[in-house]
């Protein structure tokens, strides 16, 4: 018995991880559809970003500081908020992570569990065959009248505080009816999720 303990003492030891999510949080493991999918922070404590998401301005237009609260009635999140989101939500189907960017963003990586939807897909008609799909996607009965009864519940992202598409997103979904207490705002987005050093997904080799 006195070496079986010692053997988890040291393997605990081993898993151990240097950066913590939080305190007591070292990673969190999320179930889509049957894939564990593991989140924790980049355990190199020197390590620094070196792409686009080191700039602290870029040029206006396009781009615009966001208020805290753009849109009233849509809460917004920060990540370990959107963290227990992939738990409680997109673990159990009833939710999604959206990353509202424009594909040429998305394609250099982005938060794990999240679907493209590119803000300008709603600046199509309403009758659009795409928005009918994009709508049917979030599980939004689209038979007539749309009908957001059993519509699954959204957290919206972007480039970073500094960009506005998941915000157009989240207005134009609002237009067509989408209720405000089932969108949340993820105001840091790519940017501030990169500089706590969280994981990155990228689209697999030869998908579209």
């Amino acid at each position: 018995m006195k070496y079986l303990l010692i053997l988890v003492l040291i393997v605990s030891h081993l898993e151990a991880l240097k950066v913590n999510i939080t305190e007591n949080l070292p990673k969190v493991d999320i179930d889509v559809d049957g894939e564990m999918i593991e989140i924790k922070r980049i355990q190199d404590t020197n390590h620094k970003l070196k792409n686009s998401y080191t700039r602290t301005s870029r040029p206006t237009p396009p781009f615009y500081i966001q208020p805290f609260e753009p849109i009233k009635g849509v809460e917004t999140y920060g990540e370990l908020e959107v963290l227990q989101f992939m738990q409680d939500k997109i673990s159990q189907d009833e939710g999604m992570l959206i990353d509202a960017r424009m594909q040429k963003w998305h394609k250099t990586g982005y938060i794990p569990t999240s679907v493209n939807i590119p803000f300008t897909i709603f600046l199509e008609s309403k009758e659009s065959p795409i928005i009918k799909k994009v709508l049917d996607l979030l599980d939004v009965d689209t038979e007539g009248k749309y009908d957001f009864s059993d519509a699954k519940e959204l957290v919206i992202y972007d480039n970073g505080p500094w960009d506005q598409q998941a915000v157009d997103l989240m207005r134009d979904l609002i237009k067509l009816g989408y209720p405000k207490d089932i969108l949340h705002y993820y105001r840091g987005s790519m940017q501030f999720w990169q500089i706590v050093g969280l994981t990155l997904s990228h689209p697999k080799k030869g998908a579209q």
